[in-house]
């Protein structure tokens, strides 16, 4: 299980994605850490089974057991926070906003890596996600810690063709059957 199988299982019709895979991954300019913890927290947040079997085992070689853990601890709390906080955002009532969440979110204070690496994480599966707000605030703490917006959007861009990949392939299976 590779980057280089799941390339392979792309279809013709979308060779863009696989080039496109092949150079958000393999040319990065991020960190090892964060490009490897972003590639297994948008995998998961892909709910897509064969890119998150085709992408974890290279992502567990290439991340300490600490930073796994926390790519994936980013992957959980944003996909509850997500759909929290972009509800609340798009109720009409803005009221919703003056309440207090009242949802366990630890890990974001102390998630066992560098702060930054984990609200890149954070930021690329709120992309998936589609929330706004946890974008903006995210994005916001990041560039408060001086991470260069080239940066930042190569954490979209992950997401994006990881996301697209996880489409193709999942509409390639269920056509087949």
């Amino acid at each position: 299980m590779s980057l280089d199988s799941l390339k392979s299982r792309i279809p013709d019709y979308a060779k863009d994605l696989k080039l496109n895979l092949g150079s958000v991954i393999g040319n990065s300019d991020l960190p090892a850490q964060q490009l490897w913890g972003t590639v297994l927290s948008t995998a998961i947040a892909s709910r897509s089974a064969t890119v998150l079997r085709e992408l974890e085992p290279e992502a567990k070689a290439n991340l300490s057991p600490e930073a796994y853990t926390a790519a994936k601890a980013a992957a959980a709390v944003m996909a509850m926070n997500n759909v929290f906080y972009r509800t609340r955002h798009l109720l009409s009532d803005h009221e919703y906003g003056n309440l207090r969440a009242g949802l366990r979110m630890n890990v974001i204070g102390n998630p066992g890596v560098d702060k930054v690496d984990f609200e890149f994480w954070s930021f690329a599966v709120s992309a998936i996600n589609g929330c706004g707000m946890c974008l903006d605030s995210h994005e916001q703490v990041l560039r408060k810690a001086g991470v260069e917006r080239e940066a930042v959007q190569e954490a979209f861009k992950i997401a994006a063709v990881v996301q697209a990949v996880a489409a193709t392939l999942d509409a390639e299976a269920a056509l087949a059957e």
